[in-house]
């Protein structure tokens, strides 16, 4: 649940939401149907999504080996499996704290930053034929994150 709610939740614990509170929570509630949605076709567009990502990459890297590509690209199935989780529950803080828990040291030990940046850029395409123009809105953002928590140096 996104830390603002969780929040207004636990500061009215011993009194009713206040008119501007009820109005961020009924926001929230609303929009919770539409990432449902996002999530659902993620979940179950997961292998359709990712193929063309495999196809590309494989051809783009013909003489890397197979067992590199392969672990970049399960690298890219859990970040879009961790930005889902985080656009669900609207929260940015769930995917950073995931993210560099092992992800970004993971891309930087295999030294396979040009691979992992161009499925980055692939998955972003096919996400723009698979999402509609209202829902990607609610996706790109944490998956841009994902981008810049594992490519920058903090």
């Amino acid at each position: 649940m996104h830390p603002e709610i969780v929040r207004l939740l636990q500061e009215a614990e011993d009194r009713y939401l206040q008119t501007s509170e009820v109005e961020i929570f009924q926001r929230y509630a609303a929009s919770l149907n539409r990432r449902l949605e996002i999530y659902e076709k993620l979940r179950e567009k997961e292998e359709k999504i990712f193929q063309p990502v495999a196809d590309a990459i494989e051809a783009a890297f013909p003489n890397e080996k197979p067992e590199v590509v392969s672990r970049s690209l399960k690298h890219w199935i859990l970040i879009l499996r961790y930005c889902a989780t985080a656009m669900l529950a609207n929260d940015p803080e769930f995917l950073k704290l995931r993210l560099q828990e092992w992800v970004k040291g993971l891309v930087a030990a295999q030294a396979n930053e040009e691979i992992e940046l161009k499925i980055y850029e692939l998955l972003e395409t096919e996400l723009k034929s698979h999402l509609s123009e209202k829902q990607l809105p609610l996706l790109l953002p944490f998956l841009a994150k994902s981008k810049e928590l594992i490519f920058t140096d903090e």
